[in-house]
């Protein structure tokens, strides 16, 4: 058995955790709350990183809770399901994204928009007070087991590849769901504004739903790769005043201060501006009412990951069109330098956390 219900119900798990903002990751014990009617228990195969984990871990967006175990895109096998348990088996995959709970009762809920949940009680997959069970703070992806909602469950596949999989959780839905937002169909013009782990993947998504895609980035040290894509544009940060080409959607994956206004001056009229990307609070660019009123004519949104019946469609397309991450398998013990290639630009590949042999 991979794993341990103790005499109280919860379940025995470890994992790694940051004990302060300017810690390192060390590995860490704990328990999760009990498997509930509804609840199933997921053995972690495989725990994306994203650049939300940094900022989270590092408390740039506001103080953390330590201990920190971060992670929210997981997949792994089903290993123990509650007695009312509908939709899920032992020996099931499944996949937990950004959000494990929410009240389930109010009009955005009811909409799927958990994440937007009116009552506040989105529980989020880690740092999170889950009001829930017993106000006790959540732990992610960065472990060996999770316990969920069944509700808040991915199905995935047995046939698909977890280790490419898991960054979907995020990655994937958090880019692909402006996209469907936008209504991006043949003919879109759509700019991608940062070419990091989410870019590369709403550049997938948007020629796959037609569009014309350019990227902007910082430098052009990855212009060969996006050009590789099928991207008809490329484009960095120092010539955008140059720029002819308008277009009818850009998303902005950037995780650092950048100028908003440039972007909406590459927007045709009555085209959008999408803001995915939330860098640290003493870098977050801003932009003017007086930007908005001349400037006028087009519309500006932020969107935050998506709702469980989103996800779940996201993950179907993606499989069936194989659109995935380009990812770089790596151990726990390598979380740190993950970590560092992450925030100095060096990165490469979504990196992916090896959780296999984490008993």
């Amino acid at each position: 058995m991979s794993y341990k219900i103790l005499e109280n119900g919860r379940v025995q798990s470890k994992g790694f955790a940051m004990l302060s903002k300017d810690a390192k990751f060390t590995p860490f014990d704990f328990t999760r709350h009990a498997l509930g009617q509804k609840d199933i228990l997921i053995k972690i195969l495989y725990a994306g990183i994203c650049h939300s984990d940094i900022h989270t871990a590092r408390s740039e967006w506001g103080e953390a809770t330590y201990p920190c175990v971060p992670g929210h895109e997981i997949a792994g096998e089903v290993v123990a399901v509650g007695e009312k348990v509908s939709q899920f088996k032992v020996g099931d995959y499944a996949g937990v994204g950004c959000m494990v709970n929410s009240c389930g009762e109010c009009e955005a809920c009811k909409q799927s928009q958990e994440q937007f949940c009116q009552r506040g009680q989105t529980i989020f997959t880690y740092n999170s007070k889950d009001i829930f069970h017993g106000g006790e703070n959540t732990y992610g992806g960065y472990s060996n087991n999770i316990v969920v909602s069944e509700n808040f469950a991915i199905k995935v596949p047995q046939n698909a590849p977890l280790e490419k999989v898991a960054p979907l959780l995020c990655a994937g839905i958090t880019t692909y769901s402006p996209l469907k937002f936008s209504k991006v169909k043949e003919g879109f013009k759509v700019g991608v504004a940062g070419f990091g782990g989410l870019g590369v993947m709403a550049v997938k998504y948007a020629l796959k739903m037609g569009a014309s895609v350019s990227v902007f980035a910082r430098n052009e040290k990855k212009k060969e790769e996006a050009l590789k894509m099928g991207v008809t544009g490329f484009y960095t940060s120092t010539n955008m005043a140059d720029i002819a080409e308008r277009f009818d959607l850009i998303l902005s994956t950037i995780p650092t201060f950048y100028d908003v206004s440039a972007y909406l001056d590459l927007l045709k009229f009555g085209g959008e501006f999408a803001i995915v990307g939330l860098p640290p609070h003493d870098t977050m660019p801003s932009l003017s009412v007086k930007d908005l009123v001349y400037k006028a004519g087009k519309k500006v949104y932020g969107s935050l990951i998506g709702g469980i019946k989103e996800t779940q469609e996201m993950m179907d397309f993606s499989l069936k069109h194989a659109i995935y991450p380009e990812t770089e398998l790596i151990k726990p013990s390598q979380i740190d330098e993950a970590y560092e290639k992450l925030t100095n630009g060096t990165a490469k590949f979504r990196y992916v956390i090896d959780m296999r042999n984490l008993e």
